[in-house]
């Protein structure tokens, strides 16, 4: 058993690093916008890029891994985080550093798959595998609290550049220790690649988020974002079309005939795009809204964090008395409190609302971390998990992703609006590029574009501009974890779930 325990370490490393590097890059993100002058796009797209080639690219990585072997796959997974991470951390401007964070993306779609695989393959008891998986999620759950602290204590004192260069002696040992104690293995019959599905789901979730990154700058009714709008519908629709005639799809879509199914799955959704995807947010509303350094803004996350870490153990403690529908609209009425006590927070600046606050989300978003794999692969049968559980991990990252270009656009539209209104208020005349420096949270060129006695005033009202931003981002956070618990109770409770126990 100690070569499974190592084996075991070494795959939940592979994991967390995903994990790590979006968290870490969420806390060090305004000090990459200031140094590299950056948009609030361009911002945007730092996280964006990395997260849509992850989740448009999960599904296929598994298969390729099956095919090819998991040990082949993994390896080159790591092999191209590393790279990727020497080209984030060298990348001269924001575009350079997005186009990286898009490769880093596919390393850790790489990465993520044939771990996951590799666990699966290593332990066959049930009761063993149960075990392996309640580690992997422990060790997952202490990668997020540390990370923000990890964030920042990089970029205080090393600079944001080493939260890349950092992955990079990381990997070097994850690859030696995959040489030296994983084994190959591959699926005997593997499933074949959809290549139409994967350019047109990848399209579709490309299309969609450019439109609501570009909306705020380019105006919601200009001409690029609704093409944008309308292509990636368009794009989903094929692609479903395609789906349904492939022998061997991509994404089965005979699985969201079963309402509980789908609502599970639109728990998942609901929780990645109103509590997990603040891993990457509330870093920005710290810094920006709130003043705080990047090493307090770290240490600020704790609440989120910690919580994020300890309540998925309650909620396997209430699973003998509440039913998955109702831990899961539990916890998504606990998201949809959290994020409202946050709003407040935003409008009265006020600490105990901010910690309560953070301290709230994170206990909803933990209750459904820990349930929301569990509902979607309880209400399939055994047969099918395999498919469930690519769909359980697509959807998280599509969440976050949506989450964040949609939380996104609304920050950026209402900071706009409120800069703009405040500096009449003021009585001061609104200069070309002001409000943009604003909304990409870089203050201080935004304040030398006016005389210095104007200095404390303007510093003030971008930061109450920047919350006013946030507050409506929480409050739209607010009311779609709010709707999302009422519908996922009703479809899970629609019809009773297929009796099988959880897989991964």
């Amino acid at each position: 058993m100690r070569k499974e325990a190592a084996i075991l370490v070494v795959a939940s490393a592979g994991c967390a690093m995903t994990v790590l590097d979006t968290n870490v890059v969420g806390i060090v993100l305004p000090t990459i916008a200031r140094d590299l002058q950056a948009s609030f796009a361009e911002v945007e797209w730092v996280i964006s890029t990395y997260v849509l080639c992850f989740a448009a690219l999960l599904l296929p990585a598994g298969s390729i891994a099956d095919r090819y072997g998991r040990r082949r796959v993994f390896l080159f997974g790591i092999a191209l985080f590393a790279v990727s991470s020497l080209a984030c951390g060298l990348a001269p401007s924001a575009s350079g550093l997005y186009l990286a964070r898009a490769v880093q993306g596919v390393g850790a779609a790489f990465l993520l798959a044939p771990a996951l695989a590799i666990i699966g393959h290593t332990f066959h008891d049930e009761n063993e595998r149960s075990h392996a998986w309640a580690i992997w999620g422990g060790i997952m759950g202490l990668t997020m609290v540390v990370s923000p602290l990890i964030g920042g204590v990089i970029s205080s004192s090393l600079g944001w550049r080493w939260a890349f260069y950092i992955n990079i002696p990381v990997c070097l040992l994850l690859a030696a220790a995959v040489v030296t104690l994983v084994d190959e293995s591959r699926d005997p019959i593997p499933r074949t690649l959809d290549i139409p599905g994967i350019a047109l789901f990848a399209l579709g979730m490309f299309s969609a988020t450019w439109a609501l990154i570009a909306g705020p700058s380019h105006g919601w009714s200009s001409i690029p974002v609704l093409v944008s709008m309308i292509g990636g519908l368009l794009f989903f629709a094929v692609f479903v079309w395609v789906e349904k005639r492939r022998t061997h799809p991509m994404l089965d879509l005979e699985l969201f005939t079963a309402r509980p199914f789908v609502g599970a799955v639109l728990a998942m959704l609901a929780y990645a795009s109103s509590a997990q995807v603040m891993a990457s947010l509330l870093p920005l509303f710290l810094q920006n809204g709130r003043g705080n350094g990047v090493l307090q803004a770290g240490i600020a996350m704790l609440p989120f964090a910690i919580a994020m870490l300890i309540f998925p153990q309650v909620g396997r403690r209430l699973s003998p008395y509440l039913e998955s529908a109702g831990i899961l609209a539990l916890g998504l009425l606990i998201v949809a409190l959290g994020n409202l006590i946050l709003m407040f927070a935003a409008i009265q600046q006020g600490e105990l609302l901010l910690i309560s606050g953070m301290a709230i989300l994170g206990t909803g978003g933990g209750l459904l971390n820990g349930e929301t794999q569990k509902a979607i692969m309880g209400t399939v049968p055994r047969s099918r998990a395999g498919m469930a559980s690519g769909i359980s991990t697509t959807s998280r990252f599509t969440g976050i992703l949506l989450g964040f270009a949609g939380l996104g656009a609304v920050l950026a539209s209402g900071v706009k609006s409120a800069v703009e209104s405040r500096l009449i208020d003021a009585g001061v005349s609104a200069k070309p590029g002001f409000s943009e420096y604003v909304m990409a949270g870089d203050f201080e060129r935004a304040i030398a574009m006016y005389p210095h006695d104007l200095t404390k005033t303007l510093n003030g009202l971008a930061q109450q501009s920047y919350s006013q931003g946030f507050a409506g981002a929480f409050v739209i956070a607010a009311m779609f974890s709010l709707l999302a618990s009422g519908a996922v109770y009703v479809l899970m409770r629609s019809k009773k779930s297929h009796s099988q126990s959880p897989a991964i």
